[in-house]
């Protein structure tokens, strides 16, 4: 005990005696540890965001949807024509049929060109549906309001629940609710607003192939009447109409378990009416779900990888500068063998010099990367909205870094190790001079 004591008061005293050397020789574990820990804070960050989008838009929902025949999506902007293409209802009866499993099948009816309120308009993200499809697509509505109704579906009434964006391009200094909104020619009343769906949607946004929060929901029976099926879209010289029945349908399986299986017979069943699906494509979040996951799990492998180099440049920096140390501390040596200290005595000293580097490169590291981490919340958001980072990013942008207990964990014990595995050498090097030609070493 008193042998490990007074090794480690002479290994610390030389460190304090070369405070600046300790420093500098240690800033490699530093930075290294700091890199490990910030770049599995934002990788974590980001998969946390990218799964939280994909299963907003439900872990166990199957997503049908019509999209553009790859024939008709380069035609002439200077011509007018109407394509027709997409779900229809007969699809929904089939589904309806064949999916007696499914806890429930919502479709969403795209209508309308333009969305206006005086002077301000936009085009129209409007779709009629049916009132489950709150639960089943997660959908939260502002207090005060409230989302469709049955009853609002029976009686064909114009009423509508508009998203986030919406509300805050038309209502920006009122509230929303009970307010008048027109649809192309139609005038509808606003009952509830939709809570934000993350950054522009985030991942679901991709998914759907649109932003979330500018969608407007107005009953499917009133969309049908009021509507049709045609929406026409005008621009100088042209105008371009496309006839689809139903824009998406939303079936919810009983688990995840049972929502691939489900998968590949919904596509089967809509097969049936579209031949290679080509004006229809099938969306399965739980399966995207998993595939990010798989592709995330990767992509932090890759990161720590690179980041550890710099662990490893740090060790590296630790014996070359302890094997320069054994060069003007061979008379030390020297004495301190004549006065009968063994090899492992000297082993032991220097392992604890290079174990302390490490060590406390290793904590300085961790104080870094983690102020680091939670520090880029408000520096990146910051450092965008500068005249010379300006435009960079467009819209807003913010990262939400996740500190992760097992990063802390494993840069330090790394660090640690990196440190005694690098400091054997120089330690065993310091063991084998000569007591006599130390001695003489001026």
């Amino acid at each position: 005990m008193v042998f490990l004591v007074e090794t480690l008061r002479l290994g610390l005293n030389n460190l304090r005696l070369h405070a600046l050397r300790s420093v500098l020789t240690s800033l490699g574990i530093i930075l290294g540890v700091a890199a490990v820990i910030v770049v599995v804070a934002i990788g974590e960050g980001n998969k946390r965001a990218a799964l939280r989008d994909i299963e907003s838009l439900g872990a166990t929902n199957i997503i049908v949807r019509s999209s553009t025949p790859p024939a008709t999506q380069n035609a002439s902007a200077t011509t007018s024509f109407v394509i027709s293409y997409g779900l229809r209802y007969e699809d929904l009866r089939r589904l309806d049929h064949w999916m007696g499993d499914a806890r429930q099948i919502v479709p969403l009816k795209s209508v309308g060109a333009e969305i206006r309120r005086g002077p301000s308009r936009t085009i129209s993200q409007t779709f009629g549906t049916l009132p489950e499809l709150q639960r089943t697509a997660n959908l939260r509505v502002k207090p005060r309001g409230r989302y469709l109704s049955a009853e609002d579906e029976q009686s064909v009434a114009p009423v509508a629940v508009i998203g986030a964006e919406v509300a805050a391009q038309f209502f920006p200094l009122e509230d929303p609710l009970g307010q008048d909104l027109r649809i192309d020619e139609e005038v509808f009343r606003v009952v509830g607003v939709l809570e934000p769906v993350g950054f522009a949607g985030g991942a679901g946004a991709a998914l759907v192939n649109r932003d979330l929060n500018k969608d407007v929901h107005i009953p499917l029976s009133t969309a049908r009447q009021r509507f049709g099926d045609i929406v026409v879209r005008r621009q100088s010289g042209s105008f371009s109409g496309e006839q689809v029945e139903l824009h998406e349908v939303y079936l919810s399986a009983p688990d995840t378990a049972a929502v691939l299986d489900m998968a590949e017979r919904v596509r089967r069943v809509v097969e049936t009416g579209h031949p290679g699906l080509e004006d229809v494509q099938l969306i399965v979040p739980w399966e995207l779900l998993e595939n990010a996951k798989k592709a995330l799990v990767v992509w932090n492998i890759m990161l720590v990888s690179i980041a550890a180099i710099s662990l490893l440049v740090g060790g590296i920096g630790i014996m070359n500068i302890m094997l320069a140390s054994i060069t003007e501390r061979t008379r030390e040596i020297g004495i301190r063998r004549a006065l009968g200290a063994t090899r492992r005595h000297i082993v032991s000293q220097f392992l604890v010099e290079t174990g302390t580097l490490s060590t406390v490169g290793g904590v300085l590291g961790i104080l870094l990367g983690i102020g680091v981490a939670l520090g880029l919340r408000t520096l990146v958001p910051w450092l965008l909205s500068l005249p010379v980072f300006r435009g960079i990013a467009e819209g807003q942008f913010s990262l939400e870094p996740q500190v992760t207990a097992w990063s802390i964990l494993a840069s330090f014990l790394v660090a640690a190790g990196v440190g005694l595995i690098f400091g054997i050498y120089p330690a065993v090097v310091a063991s084998r001079k000569d007591p006599i030609e130390a001695l003489r070493h001026d």
